[in-house]
């Protein structure tokens, strides 16, 4: 058996027609979303400011007063900065902080499309260039059936909880006194929308996986692999 499985992953040979496929489609389809997914959050730089004036020292100009901050969103360790040449109202503005750590739910949610992604290149070479070994093994299908409904699961609840995080970030974010501007945030938005959309893709291929396993009926998968192109085992 062994030997029969290093023949056949020696022999590989491209076959695109799996591509146009529901299993196929699907799985480049993921793999470009969990792209974007880790993308749009990983790469993220942004910045608050606030507008600090100084009536105290009767200073009637306004100066700036930034903290920036990004990916994996410790925002307790992002202070505000004046411009180095401005002495904004003598005050030690280093020793103030943003509220939060956030870097738990961001780097889970990152990690996890990172995995997907890595997985999704796994697979597509599996489907494209090993068709007949994916075909004709048991495992092979039951384990990418098993690990479509996890990978389901796991989008459902790092989106959540990315989701969560971000709300929680957009109002840390948002100094209330003497407000001034904050980075728009709708690259993050995008990530939370490509979270949500990789559970529904992962989830709706999980019927295509599950009919290239062995829980199927033998009649229903040996007529499911006729159709493919590769004939049925012999004496069937």
């Amino acid at each position: 058996f062994h030997c029969n499985i290093v023949l056949r992953m020696s022999a590989f040979q491209i076959n695109l027609n799996r591509l146009k496929e529901p299993m196929g489609f699907i799985k480049v389809l993921q793999w470009i979303a969990s792209m974007f997914a880790f993308a749009t959050c990983g790469g993220f730089k942004g910045k608050t400011e606030i507008l600090a004036n100084c009536p105290l020292l009767k200073v009637n100009e306004n100066h700036t007063v930034e903290a920036t901050f990004g990916y994996p969103f410790r925002l307790n360790q992002a202070s505000f900065r004046s411009h180095p040449v401005v002495n904004v109202c003598n005050g030690n503005w280093s020793s103030h902080f943003l509220i939060g750590d956030y870097s738990s739910s961001a780097q889970f949610y990152v990690t996890f499309a990172v995995f997907v992604f890595l997985y999704c290149i796994a697979a597509l070479v599996l489907y494209v260039g090993y068709t007949n070994l994916y075909r004709d093994s048991r495992k092979l299908p039951m384990i990418d059936f098993v690990v479509t409904l996890v990978a389901t699961f796991l989008w459902l609840v790092s989106t959540s909880a990315w989701a969560t995080a971000l709300t929680d970030i957009k109002i840390a974010t948002e100094v209330m006194c003497y407000f001034h501007s904050v980075t728009n945030m709708g690259s993050l938005n995008v990530s939370v929308i490509f979270g949500f959309l990789n559970m529904i893709l992962w989830g709706g291929n999980a019927w295509f996986v599950y009919k290239e396993t062995s829980l199927r009926s033998p009649s229903n998968t040996s007529a499911s692999h006729s159709q493919g192109g590769v004939p049925p085992p012999a004496g069937v």
